[in-house]
């Protein structure tokens, strides 16, 4: 108590020693090595996938279930959260203790999701899942906007994984970078139901289609050895890759008939440049 009113009775010297402590504070604080702050938010790892036309309870059972069982008691955990949305995405956020080296523990998160892929649907071990270290702590929102309307939504997201994402990424001490707003560009199909089932086929029937006949392809040389005697000429051989347009999309097959008729996407679907969402 004596101490206490030592200060109490002289305002003007408590005063000015705050001041020094707090100035003393300011100029420690350029030279204090960040390693040595004391960590306040626990340290988590992202595992997402896509599970492209599911709905958020099929991803949920399906995707979300199988990982967790298998994550579930990893070392140093404390809980973890999924979430599903409607355009079939998955996130599963799992946390650790604070102090827990986050480097060994995205290890283990891998480990633990390397034994779940024979459990998880094919489109998604196909598409892949990704494994991240990250922060719950957003530091910064990055908003795109095109003042005179020029350009749309779809614009901006795709200038956005294009150019802004990976210059973001390569900044020293970044974590991730995640970009809101719409989905990722690329050639969208959109099937009429009504018409696809007028053709006996199924959604399936059309992604496969699609699938096959929508691949990079190695055709090689012409005339490479081994060749025949007096082929002296190399000619390298190139062949249309993926489609890239909505003209070359229409030229898909999709089901061939008795007769040498065939059904192509315009007599089902919609095809297009656009976002997923």
């Amino acid at each position: 108590m004596k101490f206490a009113h030592f200060f109490i009775d002289r305002p003007i010297f408590a005063a000015v020693l705050s001041i020094v402590i707090f100035l003393a504070g300011l100029l420690s604080l350029q030279v204090l090595p960040i390693s040595e702050y004391p960590e306040v938010a626990p340290p988590s790892v992202i595992v997402s996938t896509s599970y492209p036309g599911a709905s958020p309870a099929v991803v949920a059972e399906t995707v979300a279930a199988p990982l967790e069982q298998a994550i579930n008691g990893v070392e140093n955990m404390l809980y973890m959260s999924s979430q599903a949305s409607s355009s079939g995405a998955m996130s599963l956020t799992v946390t650790f203790n604070i102090g827990t080296d986050i480097n060994l523990a995205q290890v283990q998160v891998q480990n633990r999701v390397a034994q779940a892929l024979t459990k998880l649907p094919e489109d998604v071990r196909r598409i892949g899942v990704s494994t991240v270290k990250s922060n719950p702590n957003i530091t910064m929102f990055v908003q795109l906007v095109s003042p005179n309307g020029r350009y749309d939504l779809k614009y901006l997201r795709n200038f956005a994984e294009l150019q802004v994402r990976d210059t973001l990424a390569r900044i020293p001490g970044m974590g991730q970078v995640e970009v809101f707003g719409g989905g990722p560009y690329a050639m969208r199909v959109w099937l009429d139901p009504q018409r696809v089932s007028a053709r006996n086929m199924t959604a399936g029937d059309v992604v496969n289609a699609i699938r096959e006949q929508n691949v990079q392809v190695a055709p090689g040389v012409v005339g490479s050895r081994p060749m025949t005697p007096g082929a002296t000429p190399q000619l390298r051989v190139t062949a249309l890759g993926r489609l890239a347009s909505e003209q070359e999309s229409g030229t898909i097959i999709l089901k061939t008939g008795e007769q040498g008729e065939f059904t192509g996407p315009r007599e089902v679907a919609r095809a297009g440049l656009g976002t997923s969402e």
